[in-house]
Order: structure tokens, then C-alpha cells, then sequence
């Protein structure tokens, strides 16, 4: 079974979070952005370290459905990373998740002072990348 990287993509950071397939997903980290050389190029050091045979991107997507201007961003991203690095890259819908990242830490209590710092830190986006995993795992369990 594969590796599968997911990634959550923001205009300053970049969520990772990881899984192999038939397991939980698990976070890896965020990146800050640089360029989009930089990027890519960390991105694959990432996916060569870590075996990946597939990626996940987080597709943004209006609440009814529809693609904005951020979804043809991530789509372009998707395909130059593609190419750099050569393994299939599949989008998943990513509508609320980084919501449901930030309710996750309410939930457990965390001060608005400590969810400013965690999402300073990149800790919000690589929940985000973590519930776009779980998701696309979860969908192709369902077929």
C-alpha cells in the first residue's frame, strides 16, 4: 500500500499530514510559503523522504459546490507539483476544515491567546491537511 501525502494550501503556509492507505492520518508539520520554486522543491524533498506514491490537495470550494478564483490557484499548484514530482496528485473538497480544525481546539480548551499562537505556529493547517486526509481516505474506503 502507498503513502499519501495530503496538503492544505494557504496563501502563507502549506498543512501537511500523512497516511498510509487502510491507516489513520497523522500531521506532519506546516511549511511557511515562499516562492513557488522554493515550495516545490521542499515539497519533494518531503515526498522522496517519506516514500509518497500519491498527493492530496485540498481543493477549495464554495459552499454550494462551485469553484472560486483560490480553486484554479490550487489546481495550477496540483499540476506544477505533478510534474516536479512525478506521482498522481487528486483533489479533495476542503470546504470547513480549517473551521473545524480551529472548533477542534475550542473544544479542548485552548485560549484564544493560545489558538492566535497555534496558528501562527502552522498547528491549524496541519489539522486542515489532516481532515482533507481522513476525508479522502474515507471516500475511496466508500468507493
Amino acid at each position: 500500500m502507498g503513502r499519501i501525502l495530503a496538503l492544505d494550501l494557504g496563501r502563507r503556509r502549506i498543512g501537511m499530514a500523512i497516511a498510509v492507505e487502510g491507516s489513520a492520518a497523522h500531521g506532519i508539520g506546516a511549511m511557511a510559503r515562499r516562492s513557488l520554486r522554493e515550495d516545490l522543491e521542499r515539497l519533494k524533498r518531503v515526498a522522496e523522504e517519506r516514500g509518497v506514491e500519491r498527493v492530496v490537495v485540498g481543493l477549495p470550494l464554495n459552499m454550494d459546490g462551485s469553484e472560486g478564483a483560490m480553486a484554479g490557484e490550487v489546481r495550477q499548484f496540483g499540476e506544477r507539483l505533478r510534474t516536479a514530482l512525478g506521482v498522481e496528485v487528486v483533489y479533495q473538497d476542503e470546504r470547513l476544515t480549517s473551521f473545524a480544525a480551529e472548533e477542534l481546539l475550542k473544544q479542548r480548551g485552548m485560549s484564544l491567546k493560545r489558538m492566535l499562537e497555534a496558528k501562527r505556529r502552522g498547528v491549524v493547517d496541519e489539522m486542515a491537511a489532516v481532515a482533507v486526509l481522513d476525508d479522502y481516505l474515507g471516500r475511496t474506503e466508500r468507493g
